[in-house]
């Protein structure tokens, strides 16, 4: 008995505890193996989302410049500029993850330039922004989304307004509006914000709100913790 429970507890033993080695490390490639393609689904989805801002933008820059170049040719150049800048960050930059708010904000006040010549006369644009730290990071064309739908379900003659404020990597986006319920797209509004949505679960999970209020002016307000 001694010797059978000897062999028994030189044989079992190791092969109990390696066989154990073996099903931990088949697991933890198994969960590895997961990750990998839960972050690959993550990078195509972004990608897609992405994909879907760019062109509209561009395209309504491109409106704009069309019409200087026939009404002021003079301030043309500085406008193809701005888009060159543009082109540049939406082509370039925004293949990174992340981007300094510098850089983010450059996009935006451009963008926002742009609006101001094409509704100049019609619509009261105020843009304010204070960051406390410009080399905070920030993922790409995010902020875009609700600045870009402020300008297009905003009523004529109405004020518009813009704040984007970074402090202690607290990052708040306010947009307000006046529209007009009968004439608002509310589909091409539920694209936008949907796609927003998406891609702010996937960047910033429980570290954002979003809230909207559309009881007398048309508001959202955006909270990210750049941290």
């Amino acid at each position: 008995m001694k010797c059978l429970s000897d062999y028994l507890w030189q044989t079992l033993v190791p092969l109990i505890f390696f066989s154990f080695i073996w099903m931990l490390y088949r697991f933890l490639e198994e969960q590895q193996h997961k990750e990998d393609m839960i972050r690959q689904h993550t990078e195509m989805e972004l990608k897609f989302l992405k994909s879907q801002i760019n062109p509209h933008v561009l395209f309504n820059n491109l409106n704009t410049i069309y019409s200087f170049s026939i009404e002021k040719p003079t301030e043309t150049p500085e406008l193809i500029l701005m888009l060159s800048d543009n082109l540049k960050h939406v082509l370039y930059d925004s293949n990174a993850p992340f981007v300094s708010l510098k850089k983010e904000l450059q996009f935006l006040d451009n963008y926002i330039k742009f609006q101001q010549i094409r509704t100049e006369g019609v619509k009261q644009i105020k843009y304010e922004t204070y960051v406390q730290n410009a080399e905070t990071n920030i993922a790409p064309l995010l902020l875009i989304t609700i600045i870009e739908n402020t300008f297009k379900h905003s009523s004529l003659h109405s004020q518009i307004s813009i704040e984007i404020k970074e402090e202690n990597k607290q990052l708040t986006c306010t947009c307000v509006n006046d529209f007009s319920p009968s004439k608002k797209d509310t589909t091409s509004l539920k694209i936008g914000i949907e796609n927003l949505k998406k891609r702010l679960q996937l960047l910033y999970p429980e570290k954002h709100t979003l809230h909207f209020d559309n009881r007398h002016l048309f508001k959202v307000v955006l909270k990210i913790d750049l941290s």
